[in-house]
């Protein structure tokens, strides 16, 4: 069966160890006027300042996890907004994100090409595309091109979904599990 075509970033699934995923995330400051927009399934690293911001594909950036939306004062009508997506250039100082940041977490993404099972437990990379700001949700996928065995290469192929719709991997947009390759909090020197 053909795979359905879904671009959906990175979505949590369970844990390494197999248990549950519950939801777990925590918060953590976007920049006032940050001007790139970050959708609900991008990477997002650590940034000098105390903030966080959208990781950019083939960087060595430690990651800290999956953005799973924000919520900030709107600076133009002065209420409190939720959204799936940061939208970039939001000015206000109160801008909160909320990331899966359990380095243990594993996420399944959609693959750009046919993935072959001998390239399972080899490192990615993902696209750099945005995301759709109807839905707020990300739209990057596992860069099958371009894997190897560095930290630039983010996430880490562990298998492949047991979801019979998107399970082909002679074809693309199989849907791919990965863990955070280079996760901040597995043993970073901080910044």
């Amino acid at each position: 069966m053909a795979n359905q075509v879904e671009k959906f970033g990175l979505r949590p699934v369970r844990k390494l160890d197999g248990s549950p995923f519950i939801n777990a995330q925590n918060r953590y400051r976007i920049a006032s006027n940050y001007g790139t927009a970050i959708f609900q399934g991008d990477l997002v690293v650590p940034v000098a300042d105390g903030t966080v911001a959208r990781h950019i594909a083939a960087n060595s950036a430690a990651v800290i996890g999956v953005f799973n939306g924000c919520f900030y004062t709107d600076p133009t009508t002065q209420k409190p907004t939720w959204k799936n997506y940061y939208p970039g250039s939001v000015v206000t100082s109160d801008i909160m994100a909320f990331v899966i940041d359990d380095p243990d977490v594993v996420c399944k993404v959609d693959a750009d090409a046919a993935f072959a099972v001998a390239d399972i437990f080899k490192n990615f990379n993902l696209t750099n595309v945005s995301g759709n700001t109807q839905s707020g949700v990300s739209e990057v996928q596992l860069d099958v091109s371009a894997s190897g065995l560095t930290i630039i290469h983010m996430v880490q192929a562990i298998d492949i979904s047991q979801n019979p719709d998107n399970q082909d991997v002679s074809a693309a947009n199989a849907n791919i599990l990965v863990r955070i390759n280079n996760h901040f909090y597995n043993g970073s020197a901080g910044l």
